[in-house]
This record gives structure tokens, sequence and C-alpha cells, in this order.
């Protein structure tokens, strides 16, 4: 049985993992963390340092500012397991992710779904056959409670149609100041912010003749915890590095 920790237990993603987790025979929630509390089935603590229960994998769907002390609590219990969902990272905040994975099993994605990832895939394939003859714009779209912009789905998306375009690409997020054609090198990234929408993702080829698009849609949150349950029972007793969903994808088909 994997014992969990889960940071951000009384939120919407925390409701959604942990009516997952009572459908699974294979993992509990040991403990919580939240900084508004909760009257929840399991002590919950409103910092990760007071937690006194023994868990195997700490899971995340907290806020940024909560990386720092779950990696030092990852620290400070060895063996335990860091499942890392929270998205609007700083470049800084994702090296230290990358750092740490150095020394503690670490799993971060900044998308939990399976079939974002496949996205992700279908992007770089058809990156590699169109190259610089198809311009590339990707369109994403979320609830209006959603603070950070664009998604952290949609930079990696970009990152990966970026990596194989040799990294030359210039993102572009804001185009009204600009009074001059678009460059071949340009990536463009747009947000929309409405309503209830859970997650929309398009990438979008555009060609002279012909336009390509890739999407994804996301239909309730409970997508993104099934995810990173799955992920929390495979990071269990895994040796310190970098994980993230291509590695879980690798061992479903073993």
């Amino acid at each position: 049985m994997v014992r969990l920790l889960l940071c951000g237990c009384a939120g919407k993603m925390g409701a959604a993992v942990r009516s997952f987790v009572n459908e699974r025979e294979d993992c509990q929630i040991t403990a919580g963390v939240d900084i508004f509390g909760g009257d929840l089935e399991f002590p919950v603590y409103k910092n990760i340092a007071e937690v006194t229960e023994s868990v195997d994998v700490v899971v995340d769907f907290s806020h940024p500012s909560a990386l720092f002390p779950i990696l030092d609590y990852c620290r400070a219990h060895p063996g335990t397991a860091a499942v890392l969902c929270t998205t609007g990272y700083t470049p800084e905040q994702t090296e230290e992710v990358k750092s740490a994975a150095q020394e503690l099993p670490v799993f971060y994605s900044r998308n939990m779904s399976l079939g974002i990832n496949l996205l992700m895939e279908l992007a770089k394939k058809a990156e590699a056959v169109l190259g610089v003859d198809f311009d590339v714009e990707i369109v994403e779209a979320h609830h209006n409670q959603k603070i950070d912009a664009p998604s952290g789905t949609a930079l990696m998306l970009a990152d990966a149609v970026n990596e194989v375009r040799g990294n030359n690409m210039k993102y572009t997020y804001d185009r009204h100041s600009q009074r001059k054609k678009r460059e071949r090198s340009q990536l463009g990234i747009h947000s929309i912010r409405g309503g209830t929408i859970v997650g929309e993702h398009q990438v979008i080829f555009a060609g002279r003749h012909e336009v390509i698009s890739l999407s994804h849609s996301a239909q309730s949150k409970e997508l993104f915890a099934a995810g990173a349950v799955n992920a929390a029972v495979f990071m269990a007793g895994r040796k310190a590095g970098l994980y993230d969903m291509s590695h879980l994808i690798e061992d479903k088909k073993d």
C-alpha cells in the first residue's frame, strides 16, 4: 500500500485526487497539507514541516510557492518521492526541480494527462516532417480562475516543438504592439480564459496551401487526478532521478 501525502488537499484538484484514491486498493492518503486547513478523513496540516505521519510519496496540487518546502521535506525523509503537478513555476524553480532530482526521486510533468503527452509526441513528429515551411501556433483555453498564462502545458508543447527545430524558435505571446510580418522563427502562444473550461490545447501547423491542427480537450479534472495517482504509485520506491509521463507510459507497456 503506497502512502500518500497530498498537498493542496482541500482544493478542487485535491478533492478529485481524494475521490480517485478512494476507488483504489494500492494506495491511501495518510495525511494532507493545505493552508486553509480542512476537516477530512485524514490529518490535515497547514505546514508540511509539521507532518508526523510516515509517507512514501508527496503529491502536490497546491501552489508554486510550496515547491521548496516540499523538496526540503523529501530531503529530510530519505526515500520519499515527490510528484509535482503544480503549474506556474518560474525558470528558477524549474531548475531547482532538476537539481533536486539528482538526490531525490522526482516526478514532474506540466500536465498529468496521457492524452496531452500523446499530443506532444504527435506535435514533435509533425514538426519533424513539416519543418520551417509551416508556421507553428499554440492556442490554450482554461477556466476564468486560472491565474497563470500561458498554461504550463502550452509551454510544454512549445518546448517539444522547439526541441525538434533545434531550439531556434522565439516564443511570441503578444502581437498587438508589433507592426511587422511574422518571422519564420516565431512560435505564437495564445491564452483564453473564461467560464469553466477544464483545459483545451491546440497546436496549429500553418503552411502555404494547407493547415494541420492537433488538439486535445480535457472533459473533467478527474483526468489529471488519475494521472497524478498513477504517477505516485509508479514513483514509490524509485531511486533518485527526474521522471515524467514518458517513464510512466513506458512502464505501462511492460
